[in-house]
C-alpha cells in the first residue's frame, strides 16, 4: 500500500507551501524548507517556500514601515517612556528619510552609501552608538563598507529598542516571543496569547502570509519551525490559515518540534495543526502528502503526530526506511527572496561577523555526529545518533549546482561536526575541479587536524570553523565525553590559525560538578588561547540540561537532581535541576562574557582575571605558559606509512649546472616554484631533482590517482638508496611549507 501510494501521487501536480516564520536570520535564508524543496523535486511534488521571516522585517523597515510605526507610538497609549525613546521618536523624520537608502546597503545595493554613513553626520544616533567610543580603535581596522555596515546595524538595533519599548515587547532581529518557546511544558501560556488581539508584528505577518495564501492556494502547509523564537509566529499562521482556509491542511516539522515535542499530547495544540513530524522530515513529508491527495483506504504516516477520535496519537506504521542522503537531492533556493537579505555587523570580529554578515547556502557533509558521545548533547536523538556521510563527489556536485542557480559561491556546512576525512575529500574535489568558492563549518578539535590537513582545507577555501571547547577543563571534558584535551586543542587551533582558517570556540560554563575554581582556570585558559593568537572568536553559555543527553536521562552520574519528574503535555526537553555542589554559576556570566567580548577585540588580555567581577574569584591554579608549552610541540614529520602525498604547487623550472667539491664534479638541479605569492628554489642532485620533478606532476592534486608515502619510498627507492635521508633534507622541507602535503 505505501509503495502504491507514492507511486499514485508523485505523478500529481500537488501544491505544498514551505514556510519559516519569523525570525531567523537576516542575511541568509535557514535552511530547512530549502532541505525539503529539493527533495520534493526528486518526486515531482511542486512546492512554494518563503522565508516570511525577512518579508516581515522589510516590511517594517521600510518608508511606509516606519510612517506607520511612529504613527502608531504617537498613540496615547504606546508613547515612550525612556528619554532613549523620546529622542527617536523627535528623530522619526530622519529615520523615515535614510531607511530605504540603509536597507539597500545593507542589500549590498548601494556601497557609495557607505561614505555617507562614516561621516557620520548622516544617520541619526540613539543610544546603542555610545558604544563607538570604545570601539573606535577598531575602526582603523575597518574598511569603509564594513564600518558603514557597522554604523547602519547599531542604527537598525536603536529602532529595534524603540519597538521593544513602544510597540511589541516580544520583538528581536532573530527571534520573536522567544520567551514562550522556552521551557514550555504547559501549553496553557501560548494558548491564552495566541487568544488575544493581533499584536503589531502579528498584522504585519498576517498581511503577508495572505498575500501569498491567495496566490499559491496550497493544500498543505509546511510551517518549519526551528528555534523557540519561532514558535509563536508558527501558532499565529497557522490559526489564521485554520480560521480563514480549513480545507488546508497544516503539518510542522523542523528542530523545536524535533527537541522539545516528542511527547506532545495537548489536543489543544491541534487545532492549529494537523500534522506534527519529527527528525528527518522527508519521508514524513512525503506520506503526509500521500494522505492529503492519495484519497486511499489506509494511510501510513513516519514519526507523526495527529488527531485521531479527539485523542493525539503518535503514527509510525510506515515501513520504509528513510531517504539516504545521497537520495534527498539539492536543497533548492528557488522564491526566496536572496537579493534583499541584509548583512549586518555587530561586533566588529572578523570570525563573529560571518553569521550575520553575507549570504550563505547551505549543505551538509554528514548527516549526525560521527562522535555522538557529548554528555551534555542530545545523542538519544537521530538527528545526531543516525551518522551517515555524504560521498564528497556527490557533496561537490550539490556545490556546484548551487553555484550556478543561487550566483553564491559561498557555503556554510552545517553539520553536527564535520568528519576530518571527508572534509579532506571534499577539500580535494574541490582542488581537482579547479572551483572558486569559499566555505565554512562546525568541528571537534581532534588532532585528525593536522598542519598539513589545514593548509589543505585552507587552499580549498575554508574561511573558517567553529568547535566546541566547552569547558577548558580535562577533567570536566572527560566528564563530558568530549575525546579531547585542552592540550590538543590548542595545537588544533594553531593549525588553523596558521594555515590563515579563523576559529571559533564554543564554551560552556555551570556543567554539573564544575567548582568555581574550574570556572576561572577555564577562563584562564581561554585568555591564554587568545594572547597566543590561536583563537580569533568564541561564545560563553551556561549549561542546560536536556532530556535527551546523556546528563537528563542518567543525572545521578553527574552529581545532579532533576527537580522534577512530571512530564509536560507540551514541550518538553529543558530540565530544572539542582546541582549538588550548590554553586550559583550565573553569576559568573557577565564576567565571562566581558572579558571574551574585549579578548575578541585583542584587547584587556593583560588585566588580572579579577578585574571582570565585582565578587573575589579564587588565584589561577593554571601556569601562565601552559598554552605557549602546548604549542612548541611539533609533529610536522611523524609520517604514516599510508598517508597520502599531495603536491598544491605548480611544475617546477628545472636548470642544471655542475658542482665540484674536492676535485669530484656532481650534476646538480635547481627546480624554481611559482605559487601565488613568490618565486623560490631548492637545489637538489640531478637524479634526485629529476625524481622530483615527476612525481610532483603523480601527486599533483589535480591528479585523480592517489599516492601514499610508502608509494614514493618505493618509487624512490627503485633507483635510489635512503629515502628518508631525502625526505626530511632541506629542499623537501621547504616544499612542506610551500604546499607538499602528508594527509
Amino acid at each position: 500500500m505505501d509503495i502504491f501510494a507514492a507511486k499514485y501521487y508523485c505523478n500529481l501536480k500537488t501544491d505544498l507551501f514551505l514556510v519559516t516564520p519569523p525570525f531567523t536570520q537576516l542575511n541568509t535564508p535557514y535552511p530547512a524548507t530549502a532541505y525539503i524543496k529539493g527533495f520534493l523535486n526528486t518526486k515531482n511534488i511542486s512546492s512554494t517556500q518563503a522565508d516570511l521571516g525577512i518579508e516581515v522585517i522589510l516590511a517594517l523597515f521600510s518608508r511606509k514601515g516606519l510612517e506607520q510605526l511612529f504613527m502608531y507610538a504617537e498613540d496615547f497609549h504606546h508613547q515612550p517612556k525612556t528619554a532613549n525613546a523620546k529622542r527617536i521618536l523627535s528623530l522619526k523624520d530622519e529615520y523615515i528619510k535614510t531607511i530605504g537608502a540603509v536597507i539597500s546597503f545593507l542589500q549590498g545595493k548601494n556601497p557609495t552609501l557607505a561614505l555617507q554613513i562614516c561621516q557620520e553626520d548622516f544617520l541619526p544616533e540613539a543610544s546603542r552608538f555610545a558604544q563607538l567610543e570604545e570601539l573606535d580603535w577598531a575602526f582603523g581596522t575597518m574598511g569603509t563598507q564594513d564600518k558603514g555596515k557597522h554604523l547602519a546595524t547599531l542604527y537598525l538595533e536603536d529602532i529595534s529598542d524603540f519597538i521593544i519599548e513602544c510597540v511589541d515587547r516580544n520583538f528581536g532581529f532573530s527571534r520573536y516571543a522567544e520567551r514562550l518557546g522556552r521551557s514550555a511544558n504547559s501549553f496553557d501560556e501560548l494558548y491564552e496569547t495566541l487568544n488575544q488581539e493581533y499584536t503589531y508584528m502579528d498584522k504585519i505577518l498576517i498581511q503577508i502570509l495572505e498575500e501569498k495564501l491567495a496566490s499559491i492556494k496550497p493544500k498543505l502547509f509546511l510551517i518549519s519551525v526551528p528555534f523557540p523564537g519561532n514558535l509563536y509566529a508558527a501558532f499565529r499562521c497557522a490559526q489564521y490559515v485554520k480560521r480563514n482556509y480549513p480545507d488546508i491542511k497544516i503539518s510542522m516539522g523542523g528542530g523545536f518540534a524535533n527537541t522539545e515535542l516528542r511527547s506532545v499530547s495537548d489536543k489543544r495544540v491541534f487545532e492549529f495543526f494537523d500534522f506534527i513530524s519529527l527528525d528527518d522530515g522527508e519521508l514524513p513529508v512525503e506520506l503526509i502528502c500521500s494522505a492529503i491527495m492519495g484519497n486511499l483506504p489506509l494511510n501510513l504516516y513516519k514519526r507523526t503526530f495527529l488527531l485521531e477520535n479527539g485523542e493525539v496519537v503518535y503514527k509510525n506504521d510506515a515501513l520504509r526506511s528513510d531517504y539516504k542522503q545521497a537520495d534527498v537531492g539539492t536543497p533548492d533556493y528557488s522564491d526566496l527572496q536572496l537579493d534583499q537579505y541584509i548583512s549586518v555587523i555587530e561586533i566588529v570580529n572578523p570570525m563573529h561577523r560571518m553569521w550575520s554578515d553575507g549570504r550563505w547556502n547551505k549543505l551538509t557533509m554528514a548527516h549526525g555526529c560521527y562522535w555522538g558521545k557529548c554528555t551534555f548533547c542530545d545523542i538519544s536523538l537521530d538527528y545526531i545518533k543516525i551518522y551517515e556521510p555524504v560521498a564528497a563527489k556527490l557533496i561537490v556536485d550539490r556545490i556546484e549546482e548551487l553555484t550556478e542557480k543561487t550566483g553564491q559561491s559561498g557555503f556554510h556546512f552545517v553539520d553536527e561536526a564535520a568528519p576530518p576525512a571527508l572534509m579532506r575529500e571534499v577539500a580535494l574535489e574541490i582542488l581537482r575541479r579547479k572551483l572558486s568558492v569559499s566555505w565554512w563549518t562546525n568541528i571537534r578539535f581532534e588532532k585528525s587536524f593536522t598542519r598539513d590537513l589545514c593548509i589543505l582545507l585552507k587552499a580549498s577555501g575554508c574561511i573558517a570553523v567553529s568547535g566546541g571547547l566547552e569547558v577548558a577543563s580535562d577533567r570536566l571534558l572527560k566528564l563530558i565525553d568530549k575525546g579531547v584535551s585542552v592540550e590538543q586543542v590548542a595545537q588544533v587551533t594553531r593549525n588553523f590559525t596558521e594555515a590563515g582558517v579563523l576559529v571559533h570556540a564554543y564554551l560552556m560554563y555551570g556543567y554539573p560538578t564544575q567548582t568555581i575554581q574550574e570556572t576561572i582556570d577555564s577562563l584562564e585558559m581561554v585568555r591564554q588561547l587568545f594572547d597566543a593568537g590561536v583563537l580569533q572568536s568564541g561564545f560563553w553559555h551556561q549549561f542546560a540540561m536536556t532530556a535527551h543527553s546523556p546528563v537528563g536521562l542518567y543525572p545521578e552520574r553527574f552529581g545532579v537532581v532533576k527537580e522534577t519528574e512530571a512530564i509536560g503535555t507540551f514541550a518538553n526537553n529543558d530540565i530544572n535541576y539542582i546541582d549538588q555542589t550548590g554553586i550559583d554559576h550565573g553569576k559568573f556570566s557577565f564576567g565571562l562574557k566581558k572579558s571574551l567580548f574585549n579578548f575578541m577585540h585583542g584587547i584587556c588580555l593583560d588585566y588580572k582575571l579579577q578585574d571582570w567581577f565585582d565578587f573575589k574569584i579564587p588565584k589561577v591554579t593554571i601556569p601562565p605558559d601552559f598554552i605557549d608549552k602546548a604549542l612548541r610541540e611539533e609533529g610536522k614529520f611523524d609520517t604514516k606509512p599510508t598517508a597520502k602525498v599531495v603536491w598544491l604547487g605548480g611544475k617546477p623550472e628545472a636548470e642544471s649546472f655542475v658542482k665540484y667539491k674536492k676535485g669530484n664534479s656532481l650534476e646538480m638541479l635547481i627546480l624554481t616554484f611559482h605559487d601565488k605569492k613568490e618565486s623560490f628554489t631548492i637545489q637538489t642532485s640531478k637524479k634526485e631533482g629529476e625524481w622530483l620533478s615527476s612525481i610532483l606532476q603523480k601527486v599533483s592534486v589535480s591528479g585523480t590517482q592517489v599516492y601514499t608515502y610508502q608509494d614514493l619510498k618505493a618509487d624512490y627507492e627503485n633507483s635510489m638508496e635512503y629515502f628518508e635521508l631525502f625526505w626530511y633534507s632541506q629542499p623537501v622541507y621547504t616544499l612542506r611549507d610551500f604546499g607538499l602535503l602528508v594527509l
